[in-house]
């Protein structure tokens, strides 16, 4: 029987668990998108994990969702990064950077520019910016020309997660950015080649792979899908068609991995499995929702064919979060106030496990 603690060969990275960290925004980086000495510590932490998937990660200026995000836009930002890979590798560990490229779910007042996406639709909800939180703006539809420069800063991005020392990259094409956002059928009402059947609406996931594929390999390159998510409105119909016809699509590719949380009824994600034949990591808890990934639910999981499990709240306020699931100590709660505030408090101060003596 497949457990937690069993190790994996995941491309090129021997594993020694099936525990991954999964992507967290923290917004603990500078003004300019580059990241910082805390930000080694907190990865560091952490580097028990079988694998580290960083927060998420902007790869151009438009694509930037939050204030207090990285950014891998840049030489500058990559430098910026290569103490958080060297202390996460200095202390045993293997991470890889989530590409992540907001679309329409941002706001002039964090990026200087109009977001952009699929078609002129506004995001459900508000977003955060420098002054607080605003309603989504209505964001410019991407011209036709335009589109494949988008997917292209992805691969962009990849190049300098490579230079920056990341073993890997994982595509966010989840919980409403942009790859979702194309993916969606009420986001993207587009009547080009990259709106309206299936087929189409996947074209821009495609491209996106493709060129980070050709840019970085594809034993260093994942992505991230929640099917039926409707994260910031972007609600996906035929699901099952949809993400079979995606996943067949970058079989082609023989990527590391695909990464699906489970925000779809669990009959269509075991048959997404059957679709993929490759690495899948599973996370189980629905994203943005009050439930974290247990050891009961990561298990089951395993049994129902995932490869790997991702924890995202748990590992928060629990840095040892490998050792106490091997040894079923308590895991710690969080402080959901300190998420975003900045500064280490909420960050740092999160202790491992104290024995009793």
């Amino acid at each position: 029987m497949t457990t937690l603690f069993d190790r994996y060969q995941l491309a090129d990275m021997a594993l020694p668990n099936r525990v991954v960290m999964a992507p967290m925004s923290r917004v603990r980086a500078t003004a300019d998108g580059r990241a910082t000495s805390s930000m080694a510590t907190y990865y560091a932490q952490r580097a028990s994990a079988g694998l580290i998937v960083s927060e998420g990660v902007q790869p151009n200026r438009v694509g930037q969702s939050n204030p207090g995000t990285p950014g891998l836009v840049n030489a500058e930002q990559a430098a910026a990064w290569r103490p958080v890979t060297d202390a996460v590798h200095v202390n045993g560990g293997r991470i890889v950077a989530q590409l992540m490229h907001g679309g329409r779910v941002s706001h002039p007042d964090t990026t200087g520019l109009q977001p952009v996406g699929p078609s002129a639709v506004a995001a459900v909800g508000e977003v955060f910016t420098p002054t607080g939180p605003q309603p989504a703006p209505v964001p410019r539809a991407l011209d036709t020309a335009e589109v494949p420069e988008q997917a292209r800063s992805f691969a962009s991005a990849a190049r300098h997660a490579v230079e920056a020392g990341f073993d890997g990259v994982e595509l966010h094409g989840a919980n409403g950015y942009l790859i979702a956002q194309f993916l969606s059928s009420n986001a993207n009402l587009r009547a080009d080649r990259y709106g309206g059947g299936i087929g189409n609406r996947i074209r821009f996931a495609v491209e996106a792979v493709e060129a980070t594929v050709d840019a970085v390999g594809a034993r260093r390159t994942g992505i991230r899908l929640s099917p039926g998510a409707g994260l910031w409105g972007a609600v996906d119909t035929e699901v099952p068609e949809l993400y079979t016809a995606l996943l067949t699509e970058l079989a082609r590719f023989d990527l590391a991995y695909v990464h699906l949380e489970a925000t779809t009824d669990e009959d269509t994600l075991v048959g997404l499995r059957k679709v993929w034949d490759g690495t899948l990591i599973v996370n189980p808890a629905f994203p943005m929702g009050t439930d974290r990934t247990d050891r009961t639910s990561a298990d089951r999981w395993l049994g129902l064919g995932a490869d790997l499990i991702s924890f995202g709240r748990a590992f928060i306020s629990n840095p040892d979060l490998v050792e106490r699931l091997r040894a079923d100590l308590p895991i710690a709660a969080d402080d959901q106030a300190r998420w975003y505030q900045g500064g280490d408090a909420g960050y740092l101060d999160y202790p491992a496990y104290r024995h009793a003596a």
